[in-house]
This record gives C-alpha cells, structure tokens and sequence, in this order.
C-alpha cells in the first residue's frame, strides 16, 4: 500500500515524506497555483532530497507537439519523475511517444473502463481516476473502481486514485483492491487517527510515567507484573489495554 501527497506545499509534503508516511508527491496545474508552488524544478530537488520515490508533474498543451515538447522537459527533471498526461485522444498519443522514449507516464483524469483499458493499452504505469468527481456526477464511484480494478489486472498498470476526501474513502478503495491512493496532506493526517486509539494511547503514557517513577526510585527496571507495577496501574485508575 503506497499513499502520496497531493499538495505541492513544500513545508507539510517534506514533513511527510521525511517521516517516512508517504511514498511520493502529485500534483497538477490547479495544485501549483492554489499552492502558490515555487517552480516545479525547485518542487523536485525539495522533494527528491526529501524521500519521495515518485514525484508527479502535469504536461500541458493544445497540441499534440505542444503537449509532448513540454512532457519531455519534465521528465528530464531527473528519474523520481512520472509525468502525468490527460487522457484524452490528444494525450493518449502523447503518452505513446513518452512509453516509446522510456518515461514513465500516469494517465490523469480517467474517468471510463475503456479509458483505464487504453491506457494500459499504451503502457502507463498508473491512471488517476477521481473518485470525488465521479461520486459528485451522480456516478457510482466504487463500482467503476473495482471493474478497473479488475480490468487491469496483470496488466502492469496500476490504478493510483485521486479526489480522496476521507479516511473512509481510503479504506473502501483498499477493500476494493487499490493500492495507491493520493490525498490532500489533511486527509492523510486524518487516516492516522482514531479517538479510541488516542485514548488507549493516554492511558499507556499515565502507566508509562508512573512505571518511570517506580523504576527511577528502586534504580533499576521493574518488570511489568511486579506487584509495585500493579500498584501503580492501580493508583493511576489506568487500565492495561490490550
């Protein structure tokens, strides 16, 4: 299972990566903008020196030659990068010449099976379904998940989802068979929590620091089922969750 940022602020994306919690970084025109992101060779050295194993920037262009031109200067930012093209009859041809040329390439903003099977049919490495979006269209957004799921299985693309909006979105697509999922960096923070686990977790720091105290004063460790430690849970009013 691999998560990504999808963010470009530099500060809470390197936060991240550096704490070992995400395996890469996408992004996309509206992200940088939004982000207000400083230029995206900047973006890559920040998050290459930082962790990240992958690192996505968009191709843009009206053309055909427009769009592969500005794929090509991406993808020579260095070898985290995956370029990520929309999959349209446009983009689909420039993912070809980039598959032909060696780059790795994402196919964004899929939305179809059939566009999730054309893009394995030209050898992406990953399409981007917007799962958000597709739910927000009236769409069944699950169900057209699992049928790509299925459809490229073996195929050696892998469905990376973006438009995550909750930690319950994120589980459903790992119940579904997705193993890569993108996600605003609040999301993700979001996913590492649950009350109940923050509540166990405070009564395991009240015995802690009780056990410290006993430990500090006898001068030497105090095994867990010794009678002072049993005293001590006791006088806290802590129980040991289990």
């Amino acid at each position: 299972m691999k998560f990504y940022a999808d963010s470009a602020a530099l500060e809470t994306v390197t936060g991240l990566l550096r704490g070992g919690l995400i395996a890469g970084v996408t992004t996309n025109p509206t992200i940088l903008v939004r982000d207000e992101a400083p230029p995206v060779a900047e973006l890559y050295r920040a998050f290459a020196a930082a962790g990240a194993a992958e690192i996505f920037f968009q191709t843009t262009g009206a053309t055909q030659e427009q769009m592969l031109d500005r794929a090509e200067r991406i993808a020579g930012l260095g070898p985290e990068v995956i370029v990520k093209v929309p999959a349209t009859p446009i983009g689909f041809r420039v993912a070809a010449a980039l598959r032909r040329q060696g780059t790795p390439v994402l196919m964004t903003a899929v939305y179809s099976v059939a566009q999730a099977v054309s893009a394995a049919a030209v050898g992406a490495r990953y399409i981007a379904p917007y799962f958000g979006r597709l739910s927000d269209a009236g769409e069944d957004a699950s169900a057209i998940m699992a049928r790509m799921v299925g459809a490229l299985r073996g195929s050696g693309t892998d469905l990376l989802v973006a438009s995550v909006r909750t930690p319950e979105v994120i589980a459903e697509l790992a119940e579904l068979g997705v193993r890569h999922i993108t996600a605003n960096p609040a999301v993700l923070e979001a996913a590492f929590q649950d009350p109940v686990s923050d509540t166990a977790a405070a009564e395991f720091e009240a015995v802690a620091r009780g056990y410290d105290r006993i430990t500090h004063a006898a001068g030497s460790e105090t095994p867990e089922g010794h009678p002072a430690m049993r005293s001590q849970v006791r006088s806290t009013g802590s129980p040991v969750v289990s």
